[in-house]
């Protein structure tokens, strides 16, 4: 199980449609304590390597905080930036890039 979270252009901020896009997750790990999740922060090919990866890791993060502020315990999670280096959609175009720039959550059975 999976859930993506888009962000806007060079932002890390949640959009309250991605806060939605969570509530289910969220249920599933309050009823389900033998799972965690895995957050990849994830950018389009703007910018440099550096700045990139700590952008992910901005995303997924922001996607932790919103766990955590429904009651999902930090051990239960884990947070890992890729940077550009693995895009959901090839190519420059606008809509390649909005695909991008992404958090993706993956539920891990312990």
């Amino acid at each position: 199980m999976e859930v993506v979270i888009h962000f806007d252009y060079d932002s890390a901020v949640v959009s309250p449609q991605g806060m939605r896009a969570l509530d289910p997750h969220v249920a599933f790990l309050v009823d389900n304590a033998g799972w965690r999740v895995r957050i990849e922060g994830h950018c389009d090919d703007r910018g440099s390597e550096r700045y990139n990866l700590e952008l992910g890791e901005e995303r997924a993060n922001a996607v932790r905080q919103m766990f955590l502020d429904k009651g999902i315990a930090d051990s239960r999670m884990d947070v890992v930036s890729f940077g550009e280096e693995r895009p959901a959609a090839e190519g420059t175009s606008d809509d390649a890039r909005a695909q991008n720039r992404r958090a993706v959550v993956i539920h891990l059975k312990r």
